[in-house]
């Protein structure tokens, strides 16, 4: 294919429809009435999710086929419509012409989806009606369009099942890591005796300063965490901190570095890590203090090799959550503390060998993402092959 497509705004070769919200009293969620997008909040990978929301208003709409784009931040963002809807404020609908290949032109949208600039040079922070007319697009023959979005299709189905099969093998990763640590747990070798960790070991939830209190939270020197900073073994730089006066006035208690935190609630429930700092923390949190005679890594390996169980033991309507009772219930079989030690090396050994299985993984699909982006480039360049985009 040669270089140099010639060059057209892209309201030359398409009807752009801004989106015009209804008033919120004609919004239900019972059907009735024409399907109601806002954003971008329900896009697919390419079109649009099940609506939940259902307008019997019809302000401006969008037909199936139409291209909608999300103009409000984040800018850029497409996906097809599937049927005839109601856009509101947060989309534009872009229909493609007889000049232009829709297919063709939504690769060319979701390359630029990320990099949509002014004039001047500046990324939008939103976008209108006339911006989007004013995009510049490469425009060959329908012919070479075609030729195009074939090619790419091609490219692209190849990319992501590469890409599944590579996310399968992380998936079997991790379960291969949890067959192992369950294998580990599971000997109850003779001399491993079963205890309940409140039984053994000072267990206790956390608490919250008043946020209306701003001298609780400024100039705070005292860590404070929340569950969702419980993502890895040891804690790291906590988002916020506290004062000695808010850890007066509230359930907040200190705790020391070693401790082992367990959340409670929600989807952190049973989310671990280990304390690499004197810290506080809120009330959706247990905290273990540590005891030389119990390796509380240990703990943390065998409560996950149980994970499953535990899990099944929470409560809630809204959301499932454990509480400190059900934490100091967790029954463990614990071997003398070299034992435990022991078996926490054996466990850290697997451990890093599974990381540094999924990090490579985790490279070839970086590579994989580089890659389409490299398609995308040669393809409103000119420089689109079938040879250069074999996978």
């Amino acid at each position: 294919m040669r270089e140099g497509f010639p060059v057209k705004k892209l309201g030359e070769v398409c009807k752009v429809i801004a989106g015009q919200s209804p008033e919120s009293k004609f919004y239900n969620s019972e059907g009735r009435g024409l399907s109601f997008y806002q954003g971008k909040k329900e896009f697919g990978p390419k079109f649009l999710r099940t609506p939940t929301t259902w307008t019997t208003k019809v302000t401006k709409e969008a037909e199936e086929g139409d291209i909608l784009m999300s103009v409000r931040a984040p800018v850029g963002p497409v996906n097809f419509a599937t049927q005839k809807i109601c856009i509101g404020r947060g989309l534009a609908a872009i229909r493609a012409s007889e000049k232009i290949y829709k297919e063709y032109l939504f690769y060319f949208l979701k390359k630029h989806e990320t990099e949509i600039e002014s004039n001047t040079g500046a990324v939008f922070n939103s976008i209108n009606k006339t911006q989007i007319g004013n995009i510049e697009i490469p425009t060959p023959s329908i012919s070479t369009q075609h030729q195009i979005v074939a090619i790419l299709d091609k490219a692209f189905a190849a990319i992501d099942q590469a890409k599944a099969n590579i996310e399968k093998n992380i998936q079997n990763t991790k379960e291969l890591f949890q067959s192992k640590l369950n294998a580990i747990f599971s000997q109850k070798d003779e001399g491993w005796e079963e205890k309940t960790i409140g039984s053994i070991l000072v267990i206790k939830s956390g608490g919250t300063p008043s946020r209306a209190k701003k001298e609780y939270w400024e100039n705070g020197e005292i860590a404070w965490y929340s569950s969702g900073e419980l993502n890895d073994l040891y804690t790291q730089e906590p988002e916020r901190y506290i004062t000695e006066n808010a850890l007066e006035n509230s359930n907040a208690k200190r705790f020391p570095a070693g401790s082992l935190l367990i959340g409670m609630y929600d989807t952190a429930a049973l989310k671990m890590s280990i304390l690499d700092r004197e810290a506080t923390f809120n009330q959706a949190i247990c905290g273990v203090e540590p005891n030389r005679e119990y390796n509380l890594a240990f703990i943390m390996h065998a409560v996950n090799a149980k994970k499953t169980e535990i899990l099944s033991q929470r409560r809630g309507v809204r959301q499932k959550n454990l509480n400190q009772s059900k934490i100091k219930n967790i029954s463990i079989h614990f071997p003398d503390i070299t034992q435990q030690n022991s078996v926490v090396e054996k466990v850290a050994s697997i451990d890093e060998a599974m990381q540094g299985l999924i990090n490579l993984y985790k490279i070839k699909l970086d590579r994989l993402q580089e890659l389409k982006k490299s398609i995308l480039q040669k393809a409103f360049t000119g420089e689109l092959t079938q040879k250069a985009v074999e996978v």
